[in-house]
Formats: C-alpha cells, sequence, structure tokens
C-alpha cells in the first residue's frame, strides 16, 4: 500500500470519518526540502469530517488528526496540510 493508503487507512480507523480524502501531493515539491527520494509520501492534504469533532475547536480538531498519524510524521512525512470540514 501506498502513504497515502496508509494514511486513509489509519484516519478511518481511529476518526471515524463521515467524510475523507487523503491526497500525496509529493510529486509536486519535488527537489524542495523533505521531499522524498521516491517522490510520494512525503507531502500529504488531508480532507476530513468526523462526528469526533463535534463540539471542539479546530486546533483540537487537528490535534486528533495529528495523533493519529504521529508515526507517519516520526517516519518522515514532511508536510501534512489538513482541512476539517
Amino acid at each position: 500500500m501506498s502513504v497515502a493508503q496508509d494514511i486513509h487507512a489509519r484516519l478511518t480507523e481511529r476518526l471515524n470519518p463521515t467524510a475523507l480524502e487523503v491526497l500525496d501531493e509529493s510529486a509536486a515539491h519535488a527537489g524542495h526540502a523533505g521531499a522524498s527520494a521516491t517522490g510520494e509520501g512525503s507531502h500529504i492534504r488531508v480532507r476530513v469530517a468526523s462526528p469526533l469533532f463535534t463540539g471542539i475547536s479546530r486546533v483540537q480538531r487537528h490535534r486528533l488528526v495529528y495523533d493519529a498519524l504521529q508515526d507517519f510524521i516520526d517516519q518522515g512525512l514532511h508536510a501534512l496540510a489538513i482541512e476539517v470540514i
């Protein structure tokens, strides 16, 4: 599985989303700091809606996403753009 697919699976498991889109934008960052040698998995955009977001701030929503993906960050995910919807 690709990093984007792994992230999708993790967020599905942890956040029970009602909407989820995971986009690997790494190819657009080739040659930039943090870009992976394979051209994938280093720059990810996540659009997510979850019932867990009800009644909490935007910062808390982002924290839930970061917490779910911490091991990806530890393994080299360089950029994570989060859009909570």
